[in-house]
């Protein structure tokens, strides 16, 4: 059974803990899922280069642009993971490309997604061999300690929407498609990187019934704040950065529009292939003529580190 992100603890193995039969696991797992406080800190004061970063979700957005929303979006969070755990000593362009093409890999591979390395083979001029993106695989499994089943805000969209009490199969499906939304946005706004997967999901499905069924946000509202899990205050100040976060694309699709018809300027890779995406929520995955090995395959004594991958 592939990785699911809505249930992340489904058909678990040895390296990841069981699946419980309530919620109450993802809550309190989901932390071990998160970045450190250190690295987000670090991001938002500029001690961290934020170019890094940016530089690598390009690349994923890149290398993702056939795959849908949701390679990208585990890809993205492997990449924070990795970051916040092992840094990047050089920060050179091609082991920034390298860094992002093995998280798609192991994204593509927890996921069953069947791919090619000429997939990874973008535009720059760098072309790693399966040897090489190996080998920073085994890194980045090392840094996140072989938990490769990311608790996300998906992971509770389920469980909140519940709260809800919504019987139109419909209605719901919008709620939460609105919502899946909110989330893959999200997930660029680094203020919004300290909160939980939880807030955020909450939050998402608030922010989407605010919009979708006004008339019934303040029963909603009430109904999740209940939650012994929810911290209100934080849930509601995560609504009103995503509310921010809307208004802010808005105004930067408006001046794309501009630019386009006024020029044959293209639009940010991360946006295009982001509109792409926002369109396709619930497509499948291209699929490819070559599957690649899946983690289960690999050794659990095996370690890399950065100065073996500095003569590839």
């Amino acid at each position: 059974m592939e990785f699911d992100l809505e249930n992340p603890l489904t058909n678990s193995n040895h390296l990841c803990p069981p699946p419980s039969p309530n919620s109450t696991s993802l809550f309190l797992l989901e932390s071990d899922h998160m970045p450190s406080h250190h690295y987000i800190q670090s991001l938002k004061a500029g001690a961290f280069p934020t170019s890094v970063r940016r530089n690598a979700i390009a690349s994923i957005s890149l290398f993702c642009c056939r795959f849908g929303p949701f390679l990208p979006y585990l890809a993205v969070n492997y990449l924070d993971r990795f970051l916040s755990s092992q840094g990047i000593p050089q920060p050179k362009t091609w082991v920034v490309r390298l860094v992002a093409c093995s998280c798609v890999s192991l994204a593509a591979k927890m996921t069953k997604t069947e791919f090619s390395l000429i997939d990874f083979q973008g535009d720059g001029g760098f072309i790693f061999d399966a040897q090489t993106i190996e080998r920073m695989e085994y890194l980045i499994l090392g840094a996140l300690k072989w938990r490769m089943r990311s608790i996300t805000p998906f992971s509770f969209i389920s469980f909140f929407i519940s709260f809800f009490n919504l019987k139109d199969p419909p209605l719901r499906q919008a709620l939460k498609a609105r919502a899946v939304e909110l989330i893959l946005k999200a997930q660029m706004d680094t203020r919004l990187m300290e909160l939980r997967p939880s807030i955020i999901a909450a939050s998402a499905l608030l922010s989407a019934s605010h919009q979708l069924l006004p008339l019934q946000f303040p029963c909603f509202r009430k109904a999740i704040s209940s939650c012994s899990y929810v911290d209100k205050e934080n849930m509601l100040q995560c609504c009103n950065w995503m509310q921010e976060m809307e208004k802010e694309g808005e105004q930067s699709e408006s001046v794309d529009e501009i630019m386009a018809s006024s020029s044959n300027t293209h639009v940010n890779v991360l946006d295009q292939h982001f509109s792409c995406w926002e369109s396709e929520i619930a497509a499948d995955a291209t699929k490819t003529d070559m599957k690649r090995p899946r983690i289960n395959d690999y050794p659990d004594n095996h370690s890399v580190h950065f100065s073996q991958l500095q003569h590839c």
